[in-house]
């Protein structure tokens, strides 16, 4: 995997976001955890808008087993809350763009129909106006995947391993009925018939502006 860094030998700045402490892991965590394999030098900014005490702590554990040496931030805002909070979270990731200048932003998607994502992808785009940003896709009631447009192959073990660490990780979530291996597997597989992943499995994006 080839990402755009300003200087040959500078490792990727990584800024992920996620609006619930799960967000990152179930959107992304496949990718994370291949581009720090391949890029072991990468900076990752990780941030959490909405927690509360056991959710907090399981970001932050969850955090440390994908992205051990990530910067990690955690808010508290309600959660299904978000526009009615939208100029505090705007003023929170302000604060996150005033400190890091990343290579690769992975995000929500704009069309994402639970309102928290929503008002965060809109948000990341406000903020990083003039950066490559991944929108990642989270399986939901509301039946709103899109047809992705980036793909990212995985190994088996990575996929097995993402899954592994979400059920490790988050508790709280387990007695859902959409918090199962089976969705997160279902999903992969899916995307890696559309990209022809070698061993099956594949996280997608949604990428809107590319600068070459």
């Amino acid at each position: 995997m080839v990402l755009p860094v300003r200087l040959a030998n500078e490792a990727p700045r990584i800024l992920c976001l996620g609006a619930h402490s799960d967000d990152i892991e179930i959107g992304c965590g496949g990718t994370i955890l291949r581009l720090l394999a391949e890029y072991p030098g990468a900076q990752v900014h990780w941030v959490v808008f909405a927690s509360n005490p056991a959710r907090e702590r399981e970001a932050r554990e969850s955090a440390a087993s994908f992205a051990p040496t990530a910067t990690v931030i955690v808010h508290a805002f309600r959660e299904s809350f978000f526009p009615a909070q939208w100029s505090e979270i705007k003023d929170a990731l302000g604060a996150v763009r005033a400190a890091v200048e990343p290579d690769l932003v992975l995000s929500h998607r704009l069309e994402d129909m639970h309102q928290d994502h929503r008002v965060l992808a809109e948000l990341t785009w406000n903020s990083f106006r003039n950066h490559l940003i991944w929108q990642y896709e989270i399986a939901k009631y509301e039946g709103d995947l899109g047809r992705p447009n980036l793909y990212v192959p995985l190994t088996r073990a990575i996929a097995d391993r993402k899954v592994e660490l979400l059920h490790q990780h988050f508790p709280t979530q387990r007695s859902r009925t959409w918090f199962s291996a089976d969705t997160f597997h279902g999903l992969m597989s899916l995307r890696a018939i559309e990209c022809n992943a070698p061993e099956g499995r594949a996280e997608a994006f949604h990428v809107r502006k590319i600068v070459v």
